[in-house]
């Protein structure tokens, strides 16, 4: 009867299009996603015991679901190079970066060790369904899933993170504690980032199907109980203002290119004899100031371009093949009349008004009304089907095709 209502291994269900913002979610104990942002997200921690219902619901028929991927699974994607991975072990800590040989990964009955495999929204299809349920925070603001797989013991020491994540328990128990302590400073002794003093103030058991939020600088200690124990944690980016400016500086400073006037050479016919040659031309201070103030470089919707830009641009280790056969331009349209196209796994698409950006691209610039419909909808959307779309086959859309940026549902 189990079977009929629930798939083992769990299977994530994929998120509906348009998500009810004020409806109460299972996954927040209850409340919508409005009342979790106004209520915790930035500001307090949050545990749901059956954040993901489906593994209680087996549990009442005398059922146990597994984890969406097997341990072995996991495994063999630390030996993949272009997966980050890193194994920690404690007692002494120790740390290493990945790519593992399957030897040198502990056994999952072995103690005190950790395995954090990284952007596995990319390689994991139950990861990225996973990653469609928190589409209510904006894209920008998303980084990736982490997948945590552990021996009893197998923890990274109590630390904090600066950025929001959500920690979901999919196989086995891990125990958290954590502390809204101010004192962040950490032991210059050991390998990792481990705070140097930990003040417990909570302390929970989550089980398979729990989930718990942490809000940036709150010091946390997670500890597997069980052989195996996975934790999925989605992370969420947080750059600084300092990086967010030089990036749309130096893009702006790039798209100085397209403007033919600033070609023209400085020239100052009105220069008068002085008598401080070593100080900068005035001449020269208020022809810039001129131009400046043409380019309306005081304005941040001048900046924001750029910055998208940045945001949208894939991980490093994001790396993309073209399609085996390609299709034509005649076929790629018609295909895309029936056939559902989507953005690769390790594609990023922002839109910054109807200016649509995909991996670190603007690729909306000079191109047909249609067209640049059709980018909105699959950044809104992240999937696309559109029946007599003109134009296809020259377009943006079909470039991104060949560079496997964008690739055909199977």
């Amino acid at each position: 009867m189990t079977s009929f209502y629930l798939s083992n291994p769990y299977q994530p269900p994929q998120a509906p299009k348009n998500l009810p913002l004020n409806q109460p979610w299972a996954l927040f104990g209850g409340i919508s996603p409005d009342q979790f942002m106004k209520q915790h997200w930035h500001k307090k921690p949050l545990l749901v015991r059956g954040a993901i219902p489906a593994f209680a619901l087996a549990k009442s028929y005398h059922d146990e679901l597994s984890s969406p991927i097997a341990a072995q699974a996991l495994f063999n994607l630390a030996s993949d190079e272009l997966v980050e991975s890193r194994l920690i072990q404690a007692n002494p800590w120790r740390f290493e970066t990945g790519p593992f040989k399957q030897k040198s990964i502990p056994k999952l009955e072995q103690r005190d060790w950790t395995l954090l495999l990284q952007g596995m929204e990319a390689h994991l299809p139950a990861a990225a369904t996973v990653l469609s349920w928190f589409r209510f925070i904006p894209d920008a603001r998303l980084d990736d899933l982490m997948i945590s797989i552990a021996g009893i013991g197998g923890g990274v020491g109590p630390h904090f993170d600066s950025y929001d994540v959500f920690l979901i328990q999919m196989s086995g128990r891990r125990q958290w504690r954590i502390s809204g302590q101010k004192d962040l400073s950490l032991n210059p002794e050991l390998p990792l980032k481990i705070l140097q003093n930990f003040s417990v103030e909570h302390e929970w058991i989550l089980e398979p199907g729990d989930m718990l939020y942490l809000p940036p600088h709150i010091a946390h200690h997670g500890i597997a109980l069980d052989p195996g124990c996975q934790t999925w944690s989605v992370g969420f980016r947080s750059p600084s203002f300092k990086e967010l400016l030089q990036e749309g500086l130096w893009r702006l400073a790039e798209s100085l290119e397209d403007i033919p006037g600033l070609d023209e050479k400085f020239s100052d016919p009105g220069q008068r004899a002085s008598n401080q040659p070593e100080q900068l031309p005035h001449e020269l201070i208020k022809q810039l100031e001129q131009r400046l103030k043409g380019l309306k470089l005081d304005k941040l919707s001048q900046f924001l371009p750029g910055i998208t830009a940045y945001l949208s641009e894939p991980k490093q280790q994001a790396f993309f093949n073209g399609p085996d056969k390609p299709l034509s331009p005649k076929q790629f349209t018609q295909k895309l009349s029936i056939q559902a196209l989507l953005p690769h796994p390790q594609t990023r698409i922002l839109a910054q008004n109807q200016v649509v950006f995909c991996n670190g691209e603007m690729v909306t610039k000079g191109q047909s009304r249609e067209i640049q419909k059709a980018w909105y909808l699959l950044a809104s959307q992240k999937t696309l089907i559109c029946r007599g779309l003109k134009g296809a086959s020259n377009s943006s859309l079909y470039e991104a095709y060949l560079s496997g940026w964008l690739v055909f549902n199977n």
